[in-house]
């Protein structure tokens, strides 16, 4: 048995993809109301902010920033799943059994991974542009000046939530 440690920075900015176990259902976007109650159940017990965040059909990507003495990401990310899981009619295994998360270094690395979740339906094919894809808080990062509407990046400047050399 394999004995997976996870970084810890207390208050830190983190990356982070959710995958459900089955890859070709669309829970996640059949169930969005849900999936944002729980989300907001985890924030009131635990608090964190959301930076960015995409929710595809079978996995989402988001940024989050810890409270400064704070460093147990995974305690909200078993309770966002806890709660979605027992929000379905069936209870059915969900989630795959863990998630991949990357601490952010610098304001370079966050921008490059605020950019992959917000193109991430661009690159699936979903959507032609960023802003046509309404489970992200793309719109609301438009609607505080961050992005332009029209911001659609490219595709090819991103993979693995890294934004390649020049790009």
């Amino acid at each position: 048995m394999s004995n997976y440690r996870r970084m810890r920075v207390a208050g830190g900015t983190w990356f982070f993809t959710v995958n459900l176990e089955n890859r070709q259902a669309d829970l996640l976007t059949r169930h969005i109301a849900e999936l944002k109650l729980s989300i907001q159940k985890a924030k009131q017990r635990h608090p964190f902010q959301i930076n960015a965040w995409v929710v595809l059909p079978d996995h989402m990507h988001c940024v989050w920033t810890l409270p400064a003495n704070d460093a147990n990401y995974s305690q909200r990310w078993r309770a966002i799943k806890k709660a979605f899981t027992k929000s379905l009619p069936e209870h059915p295994i969900v989630w795959q059994k863990r998630f991949w998360e990357h601490s952010i270094r610098d304001e370079r690395d966050y921008q490059a991974h605020v950019d992959y979740v917000y193109i991430n339906p661009v690159k699936h094919g979903l959507v032609k542009s960023a802003s046509e894809w309404p489970y992200s808080s793309f719109h609301r990062d438009v609607r505080n000046g961050l992005y332009p509407a029209d911001w659609a990046g490219k595709v090819e400047d991103f993979q693995a939530g890294e934004r390649k050399a020049g790009g």
